[in-house]
């Protein structure tokens, strides 16, 4: 029980470095896991050792498919590939149902885009909506907002669910399936919220020089989907071709798959075809997307990094121990990977910190809370997702982004976004709690 204290402890003085401090989450995450090495009565080898490994281990699997899905975001957003998909789902949906479109959108683009990012480039496009469908700004904020959120918490190869991942280890491509499973309903659910009740929120703004239309020198839409559906179906098909029924046999296309549908090379063959969206001009500049792309991501591999070693401290405790009492709730498992997520996302704000620390606390209790199995694995990586989602308030840099780029109110922002946000983590717990119980 003292060592659990201890780690309740540390979290806290994580939480108050990162938010009260202003340190950054790689240096917060390092200097919790040093103290809670010192709390445990680690022998400061052993704690040296933990500290290299967990974070050496983690980037080697995670690193380059992080810089890749970056860059393939990066391209994405400067080449207006993000904007060809929106217009071209709207123009499928009609205006009458911009609420959906601009929802799936978000959903799309938010794989390979950070969804802060993904949301700022969209946000002049829902505006010009909102203007000639005459539908409430509000409504259509939430939509994409909601949209975006869904797939950055639960679907790789988005930082959060890749770093929970490789800190669990989780098979990525059984996170990636069951993760488009789950993120479906929790972006309905937030769909619905928006639809029904954000509509009695009027919102003004400025009209002037708002367009929908796309710049000439955009890619279609075939190259602007293609870099994001071909590593995704890659990394799903490799995890099929690897039931034990041997689906696609042991031949070539068995081994082609392997090959392809790793990670790593499903992440680079979407650079590859990345490229094929730049057109013209663009050319000339393709280094500064490159350097902006790196620059994001090599922040987001350091805190990655930063909490496998934090997670690889806690293996070294006796915190599993403690957690053998919980063996008893068996199936409900997935609500204490959920609860501690949540608790860190509601405390310091940052999605990706939550998931990526509360993956850490969670690894050395899998085998205690019945969840370390292939798929239960998955599950605990997405159940973390789900509580990462809740809630977006004002300590959160995404919920300013929603209500400063959609010219909301606190109040507003609050009443709309932040609550959509609980819809959906809530929706998503239980989602996942059905699939736990069906499937473990």
């Amino acid at each position: 029980m003292g060592l659990f204290l201890w780690l309740l402890f540390v979290v806290a003085v994580i939480v108050w470095l990162t938010v009260r401090m202003n340190l950054h989450p790689f240096l917060a995450l390092l200097f919790g896991a040093i103290l809670m090495g010192f709390l445990a009565r680690l022998e400061i080898a052993v704690l040296a050792g933990a500290l290299a490994d967990g974070f050496g281990n983690t980037l080697r699997s995670i690193g380059i498919v992080i810089a890749a899905g970056a860059i393939i975001g990066e391209y994405l957003d400067r080449s207006g590939g993000a904007k060809v998909l929106a217009n071209k789902i709207l123009s499928l949906v009609g205006e009458k149902n911009s609420p959906i479109s601009m929802s799936f959108t978000g959903y799309i683009v938010s794989i390979p885009v950070f969804c802060d990012s993904g949301f700022i480039v969209l946000s002049a496009l829902n505006k010009a909506i909102a203007k000639r469908a005459g539908i409430s700004l509000a409504v259509l904020a939430v939509a994409l907002a909601s949209g975006l959120y869904a797939t950055h918490v639960f679907v790789p190869p988005t930082p959060g669910p890749l770093a929970a991942a490789a800190t669990l280890g989780a098979d990525v491509g059984w996170v990636l399936i069951l993760g488009l499973l789950v993120s479906v309903p929790v972006m309905i659910a937030a769909l619905i919220f928006a639809t029904r009740y954000c509509s009695r929120f009027e919102i003004s703004f400025d009209h002037e020089e708002l367009t929908a239309e796309t710049p000439s020198h955009s890619p279609s839409f075939f190259l602007a989907l293609i870099p994001i559906l071909a590593p995704i179906l890659l990394i799903a098909l490799k995890s099929i071709a690897q039931l034990g029924s041997l689906p696609f046999g042991e031949g070539w296309f068995y081994n082609t798959l392997l090959f392809l549908g790793d990670p790593i090379m499903a992440l680079l063959f979407g650079v590859m075809l990345a490229f094929l969206m730049v057109k013209g001009g663009q050319k000339r500049i393709q280094n500064e997307w490159l350097e902006e792309a790196l620059r994001k991501a090599g922040i987001i591999i350091l805190i990655t990094g930063a909490g496998g070693a934090f997670g690889s401290v806690l293996r070294e405790t006796d915190l599993g121990l403690f957690a053998a009492g919980f063996a008893e709730i068996g199936g409900l498992g997935v609500l204490i990977p959920f609860l501690i997520a949540a608790f860190l996302k509601t405390a310091q704000g940052s999605s990706t910190v939550a998931i990526i620390t509360a993956a850490a606390i969670t690894a050395p209790l899998l085998a205690p809370l019945g969840l370390d199995s292939v798929l239960g694995k998955a599950l605990t990586v997405l159940a973390v997702g789900a509580g990462s989602l809740t809630v977006s308030h004002v300590n959160d840099s995404y919920f300013w982004v929603v209500a400063k780029f959609s010219e909301m109110d606190t109040s507003t922002a609050l009443r709309t976004h932040t609550i959509a946000t609980l819809i959906m983590g809530i929706t998503g717990l239980l989602t996942i709690q059905i699939l736990a119980w069906v499937i473990l």
